[in-house]
C-alpha cells in the first residue's frame, strides 16, 4: 500500500479538518460518503466528459469523509464496533456500486469480463483483511494495493478519460492488448486486487501456524 506510509502527513490536513467536524455524527459521514459513491458510479455508467467529471468529483467526497469518519469517531470518543462495522460495509457497497459502474457504462470504456475480475479483486482484497481480523490475527491493511491507492488510481484515471477519450473510443496499448484509461485501471485492479488478496491470505495463514 503506498499511500499508507503517508498517514502522517495526511493527518496533519484531515484531524483540523475533524475538529471541525465534531458535532457531526460519524455515521452520518459514512452515510454521505456511501451516497457519494453512488452518485459517481451513475456518473461513471452514463459516461462522456461532464459525466465523467462528475464521477471523479463524487470519488474525491466518498474518499475524503471515508478517511474523516473515523477520525472524528475517535476525537469525540464516539468510535464503537457498530462505527466500524457500517463503516466497512458501506465502504463495500459503495466500491461495488463505482466499479459496476465503469464495468457496464454506456460508452463501453471496459470488456465485461475485466470488469467482473477488478470487482472480484476489489471485494476479496477487503474480505482477507477482515477475515484475518475475524479468526484473531488482526485486520490486515498491507498487500499490493489498497483502498486508498486504488481511488487515488481512479480519480487519475477518470480525469484523463475525460479529457482524452470521452466517448471511449480510442483504447491504447501494445501487443495487440488495447483499453480505455478506465479499462487499463480495472485491468490493474484485477491483477493487484487478487494478489493483494493472495498477500493477505498468505500472511494471515502464516499468523495461523
Amino acid at each position: 500500500m503506498v499511500l499508507d506510509s503517508q498517514r502522517d502527513r495526511a493527518d496533519r490536513i484531515l484531524i483540523p479538518v475533524a475538529r471541525a467536524l465534531r458535532n457531526v455524527s460519524p455515521n452520518a459521514l459514512s452515510w454521505i460518503a456511501f451516497l457519494a459513491a453512488a452518485f459517481a458510479g451513475i456518473a461513471f455508467y452514463v459516461g462522456g466528459g461532464i459525466f465523467l467529471g462528475l464521477a471523479v468529483a463524487f470519488l474525491f467526497i466518498n474518499a475524503l469523509l471515508d478517511a474523516l469518519d473515523g477520525k472524528v469517531a475517535k476525537l469525540t470518543g464516539k468510535a464503537s464496533p457498530r462505527g466500524d462495522f457500517l463503516d466497512h460495509v458501506l465502504d463495500r457497497y459503495a466500491d461495488v456500486f463505482m466499479l459496476t459502474g465503469i464495468a457496464l457504462s454506456i460508452p463501453p470504456y471496459v470488456p465485461y469480463g475485466l470488469g467482473l475480475l477488478a470487482i472480484l479483486g476489489v471485494l476479496l482484497t477487503s474480505y482477507m483483511g477482515t477475515q484475518a481480523q475475524a479468526v484473531g490475527v488482526g485486520r490486515h491493511y498491507g498487500g499490493a494495493l489498497g483502498r486508498a491507492d486504488r481511488l487515488v488510481i481512479l480519480a487519475i484515471a477518470g480525469i484523463l478519460q475525460a479529457w482524452f477519450d470521452p466517448a471511449g473510443i480510442a483504447p491504447f496499448g501494445v501487443g495487440g492488448i488495447s483499453f480505455t484509461w478506465l479499462g487499463w485501471t480495472m485491468a490493474v485492479f484485477a491483477v493487484l486486487g487478487n494478489l493483494t488478496a493472495i498477500q493477505r491470505g498468505i500472511s494471515a495463514w502464516r499468523r495461523l501456524t
